[in-house]
């Protein structure tokens, strides 16, 4: 065990690791469905409240702004707690921020609900990795994370969709209440599936600020915050890019969105087999592919097919996710509620970052395919963050790739 982390034993013959992983799936699948949908209803909510589209899209960052906040803090403040009752009260406060965002008056009310619905976003995806990691088989703790990330990326495929036909049939607001409806789902499938999993013994708020102190588990953040914002510089601006671009009809977009989808879900599933094969491997080698593949975007965006396949293939570089949550929690020691969490505040910032850097190489008149050139700088910083985090690690005389337990839940 990690550091001297000590988790009370788990009885595998009282647990159903399936139906476990389809209880954390079915939270990630509500908090994947929230968080995107509102991007493809901003008309809607727009004309609703009287505010115009780039206003209501302050929603997106309000929502993005409580994940960040509240990966680290709810993380902390709840590192005593029992996983299962922590994840319940999670999703359940989830639910009621979207049933509240579906009741919305207006801007400022709509604003402050997205924030305090996003605030339990990093801390349930971060406790869910930990919690399947204990319940997983020997050697398969990144696949049984990809499975729970898996509820988060197919949400782009199935969650996402349903909930825009809704909100478009029905008005934006039955888009927070099929959310909502789902992430009641959730607790339900949580409460019946998911082992009363005790906290690490000794786990308290000051030993979950001890992961700040851990040169690695800053690394391993700046990779994720970095590195990885080269997937969201170029979706954030994907609809504009593959129309006039790549001379695409705007009816065809969807169709390509959904091959993004798709990317993300065979990502996700291959880079969790991946890392559980060879971990620092899969880090490095998927960070040079981001690098390859966000380059070929410049070219492959002036013609459909080919905008097309490498919008998939973009979706895939969502494969470092598990390996991320994963060296996290071997990294991290006896404070792996607070770094597992703050995976996902990485993410966040990823997409802040990437959008951001995008949206000032288009606004300085390099074009729309200047965003893949963006995405493979950060590529290669993130490179750079990777080999500078090997280098340390040898200095410092440890063990490079170091693992945790594969039954540790702490």
């Amino acid at each position: 065990m990690p550091d001297g982390v000590e988790t009370p034993p788990i009885d595998p013959d009282k647990v159903n690791f399936t139906r476990a992983i389809l209880a954390l799936g079915v939270g990630g699948f509500a908090i994947g469905t929230g968080e995107f949908v509102i991007m493809g209803l901003l008309p809607e909510v727009a004309r609703d409240i009287s505010v115009s589209i780039p206003q209501a899209g302050h929603v997106i960052s309000a929502y993005a702004l409580g994940v960040v906040i509240g990966a680290p803090v709810l993380a902390v403040a709840a590192a005593s707690w029992h996983r299962r009752t922590l994840l319940i009260a999670l999703m359940a406060f989830f639910a009621l921020g979207n049933f509240a965002s579906a009741v919305a008056p207006g801007y400022f009310s709509l604003n402050v609900l997205r924030f305090a619905s996003g605030l339990p976003h990093g801390t349930y995806f971060g406790v869910a990795a930990l919690v399947a990691a204990a319940l997983a088989p020997p050697g398969r703790r990144a696949r049984a994370v990809g499975l729970v990330m898996l509820g988060l990326t197919s949400a782009t495929l199935v969650g996402v969709p349903i909930a825009a036909w809704l909100g478009q049939v029905f008005g934006w607001r039955a888009a927070f209440v099929f959310v909502g409806v789902v992430a009641l789902i959730g607790v339900a499938l949580l409460r019946r599936d998911i082992p009363d999993i005790q906290p690490a013994i000794g786990a308290s708020p000051w030993r979950e600020l001890g992961a700040l102190k851990r040169k690695q588990v800053w690394f391993t953040l700046g990779i994720g915050a970095i590195g990885f914002g080269g997937m969201f510089s170029v979706f954030s601006y994907i609809k504009p890019t593959l129309t006039e671009v790549a001379g695409m009809s705007v009816a065809g977009v969807p169709f390509v969105l959904a091959l993004f989808g798709l990317g993300m879900v065979t990502g996700n599933l291959v880079g969790s087999r991946l890392a559980d094969k060879s971990l620092l491997k899969t880090i490095g080698g998927l960070l040079v592919y981001a690098f390859f593949v966000l380059v070929a975007f410049t070219f492959a965006a002036h013609h459909v097919v080919s905008a097309g396949i490498c919008v998939f293939l973009i979706g895939t570089t969502v494969a470092i996710g598990p390996a991320l949550q994963i060296r996290l929690m071997d990294v991290a020691g006896d404070a792996q509620t607070l770094a597992a969490a703050l995976n996902h505040s990485a993410f966040n910032m990823a997409n802040a970052l990437g959008a951001w850097l995008g949206g000032l190489a288009i606004s300085a008149g390099f074009g729309w395919t200047s965003t893949g050139w963006v995405g493979a700088f950060l590529a290669v910083v993130g490179m750079g963050i990777f080999w500078w985090s090997i280098t340390s690690a040898r200095a410092a005389g440890r063990p490079v790739a170091k693992a945790a337990p594969e039954a540790s839940a702490g």
